[in-house]
């Protein structure tokens, strides 16, 4: 078994048997294969666990999204695949989506109730990494669906700030047009 597989003592669940281990490792390697009509068709057939994660944390939708897997993602978030679910470094797939600047995975993931300001481990929300990469459709998007600019990290820098600590002009600009400025 690989190293993914913790014992009991170790996370405080019950043991996995060999065979539901391979099956998760099965359905793993759906997601990473982007097989999305044999993973609907095990939906369908009464398969309900569509928020398992591996040993790092990553649940199938965060995989899926984070890969721009969009139908993948879609059949996920369909069987109620939950778009909240952080993995162990506390990253969340809208923030990936937004990162990674796909707009569609994005809209998907807000249809299907992703929170635009939710936060990952360190503070940061989706709007931020949008900003921090110049992705300005995703920044828009994002604010009409209620994101805060004013939201700060950890640290305290906000989605302005930190255009400003990456070098993404284009993205400082987009948000001073919009009215947000260092004192916003």
């Amino acid at each position: 078994m690989s190293e993914e597989k913790l014992d009991s003592a170790q996370t405080g669940a019950p043991e996995m048997d060999q065979e539901t281990y391979e099956m998760i490792q099965q359905l793993f390697q759906l997601v990473r294969s982007d097989d999305a009509a044999r993973l609907k068709g095990l939906f369908e057939r009464g398969f309900d666990a569509p928020n398992i994660r591996d040993g790092k944390g990553n649940s199938l939708l965060m995989l899926a999204s984070y890969n721009g897997q969009f139908e993948m993602t879609r059949v996920l978030l369909e069987h109620g695949g939950d778009a909240q679910i952080a993995n162990d470094m506390g990253q969340i797939p809208l923030a990936g989506a937004a990162f990674k600047g796909n707009t569609e995975m994005v809209k998907l993931l807000i249809e299907h109730g992703a929170d635009v300001n939710a936060r990952m481990a360190d503070g940061k929300t989706p709007l931020m990494f949008a900003a921090m990469f110049n992705r300005l459709e995703i920044i828009d998007l994002l604010l009409e669906h209620g994101a805060d600019a004013s939201a700060k990290a950890s640290d305290g820098s906000t989605a302005l700030s930190l255009t400003q600590m990456m070098g993404a002009e284009e993205a400082r600009t987009h948000l001073e047009k919009l009215g947000f400025n260092s004192s916003h």
